[in-house]
C-alpha cells in the first residue's frame, strides 16, 4: 500500500508539472528527469521522509548516485529508482530498531554505520575490487547481492524484497560487530540475522515478521522431512563455512533454517520461558561479561583474530550450557517439536 501511494505521489507530480503551463527546464522541474542524481534529491526532498536527515550528490568512479543520511546510517548508492529508494531510509532505520530490540536495551552508535547500495552487479564487483582487495574472489562469489566486510554493508539491487530482506540480515551483523564487545558464535550471529528477512511496511516504517520468514520455513520442513536435522549439540558448534566444506548444499541449508529456528525457540516456545536467558546471554556479549577467561575474553573481543572452528565450536558450546540449559538431550526434543510445529502449513514442491 505505501509502495502505491508514493507511485501515484510521484505520477502526480509529474502531471501537474506538465499541465500547470510552468517552465518545463530541470531547473524549474526537479521530476524532470527522475533517472538523475540532482532529480532524484529534490524528488526526496520533496516526500518530506520521516527517516530522511539529508541528501546529496555522491560523485563516485561506480556510477552518478546519492549519499542519503539518516539519524543512524550514511547510505551511498547509485540505484535512482525513485519507488524503491524512498523507501531506504525508513527501512534502514527500522532495521536499527529492530537490532536494538533483540538485547532488550537500546545502544546508540557513536558515528554513523555505512552502507553502499549499487544499481548492478557490475557497479558492485568493481567496487569490491577496490574494496576488498585480497579476498574478491571470495566476494565475488556471493550470488545473493550482499556481504558485509571491513566496517560496512556492500549490496546490489537484486529487487526490492530480496535487496531489503540482505540488507536487513546483513545489516545484522554489522550492528553487532559495531556494538558488541564479544564475537557471537555463528549458530547465534546468523540466527538473529535471518530475524530481519522479511518484514511489512507500515507509515514508512518497517516492521518485522520472522514468523514469515517462507524461505526459512521452506528449508526447514525440507530438512525435517528428510530427516536430516542437525543434532542441537552439533549445530551451535558449527560455521557455515564448515558445513560447506564437509557437506552438501542441504546441509548448509539445514544449519540456517535450524540456526533461525532455534532463535525462534528461545524468543517463543513456553510463553517465553527462555527469553530472559536469551536476553541475558546477548546483553553480557554486549558489554563483555561473558564468564571467560583473560585469554578467552581477549580472543573473544579481538576481532583481528581468525574466528577458526575451534573456537566457534567452544564458545558456541560453553555459552549455550551457561546460559540456557547444561542438558542438551531435553531441550533437543522440545526445539524439535517446536520445529516441527513452525513448518507444520509448509507445503514442499
Amino acid at each position: 500500500m505505501i509502495r502505491k501511494d508514493i507511485y501515484f505521489l510521484a505520477i502526480g507530480l509529474l502531471f501537474l508539472s506538465g499541465c500547470d503551463g510552468a517552465d518545463s527546464s530541470d531547473s524549474l522541474n526537479p521530476y524532470a528527469k527522475m533517472n538523475s542524481a540532482e532529480g532524484m534529491i529534490g524528488y526526496l526532498e520533496s516526500l518530506k521522509l520521516p527517516a530522511l536527515t539529508s541528501v546529496t550528490q555522491w560523485q563516485s568512479p561506480y556510477g552518478s548516485g546519492l549519499k542519503i543520511q539518516t539519524r543512524h546510517y550514511d547510505i551511498y548508492t547509485t540505484l535512482l529508482e525513485p519507488l524503491m529508494i524512498s523507501e531506504v531510509p525508513g527501512f534502514i532505520e527500522s532495521c536499527y530498531r529492530g537490532y536494538n530490540s533483540q538485547i532488550g536495551e537500546p545502544v546508540e552508535s557513536s558515528s554513523h554505520l555505512k552502507i553502499y547500495l549499487f544499481a548492478t552487479r557490475r557497479q558492485w564487483e568493481d567496487f569490491t575490487e577496490d574494496f576488498t582487495q585480497t579476498d574478491v574472489d571470495l566476494y565475488k562469489k556471493i550470488k545473493s547481492g550482499a556481504y558485509y566486510a571491513n566496517g560496512s554493508c556492500v549490496v546490489y539491487n537484486i529487487g526490492r524484497e530480496k535487496t531489503f530482506s540482505v540488507l536487513g540480515h546483513e545489516g545484522w551483523h554489522q550492528f553487532n560487530s559495531r556494538h558488541f564487545k564479544y564475537r557471537l558464535p555463528s549458530w547465534l550471529d546468523e540466527g538473529i540475522a535471518m530475524m530481519f528477512e522479511t518484514s511489512v511496511c507500515r507509515d514508512g516504517f518497517y516492521y518485522f515478521e520472522p514468523a514469515k520468514n517462507y524461505g526459512r520455513l521452506y528449508s526447514l520442513k525440507k530438512t525435517i522431512t528428510n530427516n536430516n536435522m542437525i543434532a542441537l549439540e552439533r549445530l551451535i558448534e558449527l560455521n557455515p563455512g564448515e558445513v560447506l566444506t564437509h557437506d552438501s548444499q542441504d546441509s548448509v541449508g539445514a544449519f540456517y533454517a535450524q540456526s533461525y529456528a532455534l532463535v525462534r525457540f528461545l524468543r517463543e516456545e513456553s510463553f517465553g520461558s527462555h527469553l530472559d536467558d536469551y536476553r541475558a546471554m546477548l546483553a553480557d556479549g554486549l558489554y563483555g561479561k561473558w564468564p571467560l577467561s583473560s585469554h578467552e575474553a581477549k580472543i573473544a573481543a579481538d576481532r583481528n583474530i581468525r574466528l577458526t572452528t575451534g573456537w566457534n565450536k567452544f564458545i558456541g558450546k560453553k555459552l549455550f550450557r551457561d546460559y540456557i540449559t547444561e542438558d542438551l538431550n531435553e531441550l533437543e526434543s522440545e526445539y524439535r517439536r517446536f520445529c516441527r510445529k513452525i513448518g507444520y502449513k509448509i507445503q514442499l514442491k
